[in-house]
């Protein structure tokens, strides 16, 4: 009898960041009083009205499956809120949503890949990108990017990368996850152009828009209709664990990504399209959470160099900080292990995004509450000026 085994492309590395809060959690129930500042999640609640539509939906029992690709009042209402903050008028026909931005992602790959295909994508970045990629068996690329050039790729990386050997699709990120820099406007034109010449598909992922410091991040749609967007209601609408996403799609893949849905999910899930028709009518709330989050990364970068980490870009959207530790250490997760068990706070090591070069940098997420920012802070300049053993 063949002894069962796991398949190959269940192979794949994991997310970190979900074993340094599970350890994290850990050691809050023996006792630690621990200061979460690891995973890339909304200290706020989800909007009110956002669970006041859900408790009608419950209470009118509209709990059956929707279509495929969504509720069509979410589809119209998520086109609504395109025109409102982007000026586009997008047809809600090509509006899919999603079981979070990882079905998102699921989607795109399988409806514009095969297998074998080169997905290039920018490094430091999202880990499941790539493990995503892998799982499908896809060839994940790296763009090699700098802190001089606040972590985004340039045409001359995609064209030398392509001429080693092919492309088929770029996907970038803007505001970005772990450096929370953004892209500017001519540079994003520039890429999608490039990827255009190129005949590439070109993926934005726009989960953080809304979280930003320094000017509003234009969407990948104002420069071309062909681009792939996926968002979600999980960062700047503070619902996570709801599940839901969104997707832009051009004509052509928006009955390819039906199918596709139709045998992978069935529909995203109903309670939680029905919470986001209410998030997207809590403005106010939601700029009183983004104006948290803007303070926590102002205290951050004043405070953080005074306990060592000095080596900081000040990022302009999402709320991570990502720190260059390398003076300090060239093993990132052995360092964010001693600083959680030392100081009782959790951050990620860079390697999670970066397999090449995060030893040397680590991640905070300032997605908290103030108060415990400025306590974060206050741990780390006291473990500071003691001594810190080995680094």
């Amino acid at each position: 009898m063949r002894k069962s085994t796991a398949s190959k492309r269940s192979d794949i590395d994991p997310f970190i960041v979900m074993d340094v809060m599970r350890a994290a959690h850990e050691r809050e129930k023996s006792g630690h009083d621990i200061i979460h500042m690891e995973v890339g999640q909304p200290g706020t609640p989800a909007p009110h009205s956002a669970l006041e539509r859900a408790r009608r939906a419950l209470d009118e029992g509209a709990m059956g499956y929707t279509l495929a690709l969504g509720l069509p009042e979410l589809r119209s209402a998520i086109a609504a809120h395109y025109r409102k903050t982007c000026g586009l008028e997008i047809d809600p026909e090509r509006v899919v949503i999603t079981t979070g931005s990882s079905a998102g992602f699921i989607f795109a790959f399988l409806a514009c890949f095969d297998p074998g295909a080169r997905l290039a994508l920018p490094a430091p970045g999202y880990p499941c990108y790539r493990h995503i990629a892998r799982a499908l068996d896809l060839e994940p690329v790296t763009v090699r990017t700098t802190a001089e050039g606040r972590w985004m790729p340039r045409p001359s990386d995609i064209l030398n990368l392509n001429d080693q050997a092919a492309l088929d699709g770029l996907l970038l990120a803007s505001p970005a996850n772990p450096t929370g820099t953004m892209i500017s406007n001519k540079l994003l034109s520039s890429l999608i152009d490039t990827a255009d010449d190129l005949g590439i598909r070109f993926i934005s992922d726009e989960i953080y828009h809304g979280l930003t410091y320094e000017g509003r991040a234009r969407s990948a749609l104002e420069f071309s209709d062909d681009a792939i967007v996926i968002n979600s209601f999980s960062k700047y609408f503070s619902m996570t664990g709801w599940r839901v996403g969104w997707m832009i799609l051009p004509d052509e893949l928006v009955r390819p990504v039906e199918r596709l849905a139709q045998n992978l999910y069935i529909a995203p899930p109903t309670i939680s399209q029905y919470a986001a028709l209410g998030a997207l009518e809590a403005g106010d709330e939601l700029e009183a959470n983004r104006r948290i989050y803007e303070e926590n990364r102002a205290l951050l970068l004043r405070e953080l160099p005074k306990a060592g980490f000095d080596r900081l870009l000040p990022a302009d959207g999402a709320f991570y900080i990502y720190a260059d530790i390398g003076e300090l250490t060239t093993d990132s997760v052995a360092f964010a292990e001693k600083m959680l068990n030392e100081t009782g706070v959790a951050a990620t090591p860079g390697l999670d995004f970066d397999a090449e070069f995060g030893s040397r940098y680590l991640r905070f997420s300032y997605a908290g509450e103030p108060s415990q920012m400025a306590e974060a802070a206050k741990r780390l300049k006291d473990w500071r000026n003691r001594d810190w053993g080995s680094r």
